[in-house]
C-alpha cells in the first residue's frame, strides 16, 4: 500500500530487460531482491534506522538503495514507541508490490537442509516458515521443505483466519520429523502462546502504578471494560471511568475505542492491572467550596434511592444526599422510593457542605415551604375545618386539614352520643370529616380537633329556645350553701343561686311594721291558707322541683345560670 509520506522506492528493471538496459542501479536492485530470497541472507540481522513513520507503516534505512518497511502494529502491540531516528535490528524477508523490502524483527533463520531441520527438532527451537496453502485438516508451510500444520495448531479460530495466514511468514516449532518419509509437522500455536506469555510477563514487569498509558478497548462488560495496553489487558472498572455516575459502561465506551488511562494498581502475581480514566481529570469536589453554600437552592438528578434517602447529582462527580427525614412536610415518609426515583430532576436546598469528607446534605421539603409557619393564623381556635382521615392510633384519628398539616381527634372528642373505644369503629381512612379546632401548637406541630363539639346537643337547643329573665322549672341535684346545681332538662345543668329572688329587697324595704298590712295577711291566711310568698320560705333540698329565673345565658361558652324564685 502506497503512502504519501513514505520515501519513494527505487525502480528497477525486470530480469528480461537487464541486458538491454544495462545499468548499475538495475543490476544492484535485481541482486538485492534475489539475494534476500535465495542466498540465505533472509535470516541475517541488519542494523537499520527509522526514516519515516506513517499511519500504518514504519520505514527503515537498511543500507540498501531502497528502504525496508515494518507494520506499525508490530510496535503498538508490544507497547513500544517508534520514531524517526530509532535504531532497529531487522532481517529482510523479501520485496513487496511497491518495491520496499519487507522486513522482520525475528532473530531466527529458515532451515536450509534436513540436518538443520533435525537439529531444530531435537533442540525444540523456533524456526521461520512461510504458509503456502490451505489443505484438508490444516495448512502447508515452507520451512525449507514442505511441512504440514494441523488447523488446531495454527492458532487460527476459524477457516477465514486460516485463509489469511496464506503467504505470511510465521514462527513455529517442529513437533514431528521423519526424514525417510519426508514428513514434517509444525506447530505455530504453541510458539504464539509462549511469545504471548513472554510479552505479557515483560509488560507486567515494565508497568508501574501511576504510569499513564494508551490502549484500545477490547471488550465491554456490565462492570467495566478491558483495555489492551500493549499485549496485556487492564481492567477499567465502571467506577473509574468518569467522575460522573456511569450506569452502563457501554453508554460511554465502545470496542476498538482508543483511550488514555492511569495505572491504579498492578498485581504482577495475579496478572491484574487496574486502570482509571477519571483520575486524569481534576476532582469535581476541588471546586465545591467556592461554588455551593448552605441555604442555596439547586437542581439535580436523582442517581440512586436507598432505604434511608436519595442521592442527587448536582454536577458530574458532585452528589449530595437527601435524608428520608428531609423529604416531606406532608407525611412521614417510610420509603423514599414512594416520592422519587432515579432520573427524576428535583429542586433541593443545601443544608450543609463538608469538602473534607466530600459530603453534602440536601433537603427536598425545604423548597416546598413549611405549611406550619402560618398554621396558627389559618386554623384559629374555635374555627371549623374539614379533611380526610389519614391514619389511626389507639387514642384517636389523624385528619389532614391542609397540605402538610394534620390534626388529631382524640377518641373522647369523636362522639357526644356514645363512648367510643376505638376510632376505627366509627371512622375510616379517607373519610372526610368536619371538625372544630380546640388548640394549635406550632412548635410541636400539633392541632387538637373535635367532632362532637360541632354536633348540636340538648344544651344547644335549650339555649336557642330561651332568653335571659325567662322563668323555668328545674330539679335540684346539688345544694351547697347559697348555691347549687339544677337540672333543667336531660343533660342540661346550670349553676343556681338559692337565695330567693327579691328576699333581700323586701327585707330592705321593711322599716317600721305596717300593722294594717299584717292584719290583712292574717285574715287572708285564715281564709285561704298559706300564700305563695310563704311557700318560698320552704327550705331547699336535693330532689326538689322548683321555679328559677334565668340570670345568664351565654351562647358562646354554652353557660347557663339561674336563681331560685
Amino acid at each position: 500500500m502506497s503512502n504519501p509520506s513514505a520515501p519513494e522506492p527505487t525502480s528497477f528493471e525486470s530480469p528480461e530487460n537487464i541486458e538491454s538496459t544495462e545499468s548499475f542501479d538495475a543490476i544492484l536492485s535485481q541482486y538485492e531482491r534475489t539475494h534476500s530470497r535465495r542466498s540465505g541472507e533472509g535470516g541475517k540481522q541488519i542494523a537499520g534506522t527509522v526514516v519515516a513513520v506513517s499511519a500504518d507503516s514504519v520505514f527503515v534505512d537498511i543500507g540498501y538503495k531502497t528502504e525496508g518497511v515494518l507494520p506499525l502494529t508490530l510496535f503498538q502491540s508490544a507497547g513500544e514507541t517508534v520514531e524517526v531516528g530509532s535504531k532497529l535490528q531487522v532481517s529482510v524477508k523479501g520485496r513487496n508490490e511497491e518495491g520496499y523490502y519487507e522486513l522482520s524483527r525475528m532473530r531466527v533463520e529458515q532451515p536450509k537442509d534436513w540436518s538443520a531441520l533435525e537439529k531444530a527438532f531435537a533442540d525444540k527451537a523456533v524456526i521461520v516458515g512461510t504458509v503456502t496453502g490451505v489443505v484438508k485438516g490444516g495448512l502447508t508451510v515452507d520451512v525449507g521443505v514442505r511441512a504440514f500444520m494441523p488447523g488446531s495448531r495454527s492458532g487460527a479460530r476459524d477457516a477465514a483466519e486460516m485463509e489469511k495466514l496464506v503467504g505470511q511468514e510465521i514462527r513455529c516449532r517442529i513437533i514431528k520429523l521423519d526424514a525417510t518419509e519426508e514428513d514434517v509437522v509444525v506447530d505455530r500455536r504453541a510458539v504464539a502462546e509462549e511469545e504471548d506469555r513472554a510479552t505479557k510477563d515483560r509488560r507486567y514487569a515494565e508497568i508501574r502504578e501511576g504510569d499513564l498509558v494508551s490502549g484500545t478497548v477490547r471488550s465491554v462488560t456490565d462492570y467495566g471494560a478491558f483495555v489492551d495496553i500493549g499485549g496485556v489487558d487492564g481492567l477499567l472498572h465502571i467506577s473509574d471511568i468518569s467522575w460522573a455516575r456511569v450506569e452502563k459502561p457501554a453508554d460511554v465506551l465502545t470496542v476498538g475505542q482508543q483511550v488514555d488511562a492511569k495505572v491504579l494498581k498492578v498485581e504482577a502475581a495475579g496478572k491484574r492491572i487496574s486502570l482509571g480514566m477519571k483520575q486524569l481529570l481534576a476532582h469535581p469536589w476541588d471546586a465545591v467550596a467556592g461554588k455551593y453554600s448552605a441555604g442555596e437552592r439547586v437542581r439535580g438528578a436523582v442517581t440512586r434511592v436507598t432505604d434511608f434517602g436519595a442521592f442527587v447529582e448536582l454536577e458530574p462527580g458532585v452528589e449530595g444526599m437527601v435524608h428520608i427525614s428531609e423529604m416531606s412536610w406532608v407525611k412521614k415518609v417510610r420509603k423514599p422510593a414512594d416520592l422519587v426515583k432515579p432520573g427524576d430532576v428535583v429542586e433541593v436546598m443545601i443544608l450543609g457542605v463538608s469538602v473534607a469528607e466530600r459530603r453534602m446534605s440536601l433537603g427536598l421539603k425545604q423548597t416546598l415551604g413549611d405549611p406550619w409557619v402560618d398554621a396558627a393564623e389559618k386554623f384559629s381556635v374555635g374555627s371549623q375545618v374539614e379533611g380526610p382521615v389519614t391514619s389511626f392510633t389507639k387514642f384517636g384519628a389523624f385528619v389532614q386539614v391542609a397540605e402538610g398539616v394534620e390534626g388529631m381527634i382524640h377518641v373522647s372528642e369523636i362522639s357526644a352520643e356514645k363512648r367510643v373505644e376505638r376510632p376505627q369503629d366509627v371512622l375510616r381512612v379517607g373519610q372526610v370529616v368536619k371538625t372544630k379546632v380546640l388548640d394549635v401548637d406550632k412548635e410541636k406541630r400539633q392541632i387538637k380537633l373535635s367532632m362532637k363539639q360541632l354536633v348540636p346537643t340538648g344544651l344547644d337547643e335549650y339555649i336557642a329556645e330561651h332568653h335571659d329573665g325567662d322563668l323555668v322549672t328545674g330539679r335540684l341535684i346539688e345544694v351547697s350553701g347559697d348555691h347549687g346545681t339544677v337540672e333543667l332538662g336531660e343533660g342540661i345543668r346550670a349553676r343556681a343561686g338559692l337565695v330567693v329572688e327579691g328576699a333581700v329587697k323586701e327585707e330592705a324595704k321593711s322599716g317600721a311594721p305596717d300593722l294594717s298590712s299584717f292584719s290583712s295577711m292574717l285574715a287572708a291566711r285564715w281564709k285561704n291558707g298559706p300564700s305563695a310568698a310563704e311557700a318560698k320560705a320552704e327550705p331547699v333540698r336535693v330532689g326538689q322541683i322548683r321555679s328559677f329565673r334565668i340570670t345568664l345565658l351565654d351562647r358562646e361558652t354554652k353557660k347557663v345560670e339561674v336563681r331560685l324564685v
